[in-house]
């Protein structure tokens, strides 16, 4: 067999093998490495490369190192998982840079960090004043993570005393002009209705790039052709204002009637319905 071959074939068997790998060990060794990791990664790569561009070396020694380097890396982050004190050692534990607004000197020392570090890592959190801080924590990851002291956080609705419905999660119902019909059935919606909102807007399926709905049925869209105007969802917000103009008529027919019962009857459900717009309008507004 051709060396060139030899070597096409070595390197299909080995990315595939390593692709796998990889996938079993887990996303997080996508994502946050730690020091194992990182070196078992390096390691695993390094094994393909050589065996692939050396035809005359040993394949079968190839497929025994890299399943030794999965192995290893595999049953440590299983151990890490049931202990603590190993999980310490093997991944780090978190240093405190900020404890009560006052930064740990000796921790910064320990890790290695000036105070042009800090204040860098602090930026990065959107923070530029360290007397803005709380608490401030140095990850295993290298990530900093920041609490802002309470009167530099940023307002809430709970804070506020807003009450908000509960958000849940919107569903791609289109994509690149392809109905999607699992996320429609995940919010109990069908076809029929995705063409009778689309009708609407006077917009074809065909020329739909992206469409998301949310839990209340409201649909957005973006289309291929960039100079056409996309209408925005009305129906909460008209919902909202056609109960607003009904409570308001029945206000007006009471201070036109001259009827005590009328007038009694059209104050009454006009409360109601108040009552009732106090009621839906975080979930419309």
């Amino acid at each position: 067999m051709p060396d060139w071959i030899n070597v096409v074939l070595r390197s299909l068997t080995l990315i595939a093998l390593l692709f796998f790998l990889v996938k079993w060990l887990g996303t997080k060794q996508l994502s946050q490495l730690n020091i194992f990791e990182t070196i078992s990664g390096i390691v695993l790569g390094g094994i393909a490369a050589i065996h692939t561009i050396d035809p005359n070396s040993n394949f079968s020694y190839a497929l025994i190192a890299m399943v030794i380097w999965f192995v290893i890396p595999f049953g440590v982050e299983k151990i890490s998982l049931k202990s603590k004190t190993f999980r310490d050692f093997t991944e780090g534990k978190s240093t405190v840079f900020i404890q009560d607004g006052k930064i740990m000197e000796d921790n910064l020392k320990k890790e290695g960090y000036s105070t042009d570090d800090l204040l860098e890592k602090l930026r990065d959190n959107n923070v530029f004043l360290a007397s803005d801080v709380e608490f401030a924590v140095l990850e295993p990851s290298g990530t900093l993570s920041v609490l802002p002291k309470r009167e530099n956080r940023p307002l809430t609705a709970k804070d506020l005393g807003i009450k908000l419905a509960p958000a849940k999660e919107p569903q791609t119902v289109v994509m690149d002009g392809n109905v999607l019909l699992e996320p429609l059935a995940n919010l109990s919606l069908n076809p029929n209705w995705l063409e009778t909102e689309l009708d609407k807007m006077n917009v074809s399926i065909e020329n739909v790039f992206l469409a998301q709905a949310d839990s209340d049925g409201q649909l957005t869209i973006d289309l291929y052709d960039d100079m056409i105007a996309v209408p925005e969802p009305t129906e909460k917000p008209l919902l909202l204002a056609t109960m607003k103009k009904c409570q308001a008529d029945l206000e007006l027919f009471a201070l036109s009637t001259e009827n005590p019962q009328s007038k009694g009857m059209y104050q009454r459900n006009s409360k109601k319905m108040q009552n009732a717009i106090d009621t839906v309008s975080p979930y419309l507004s």
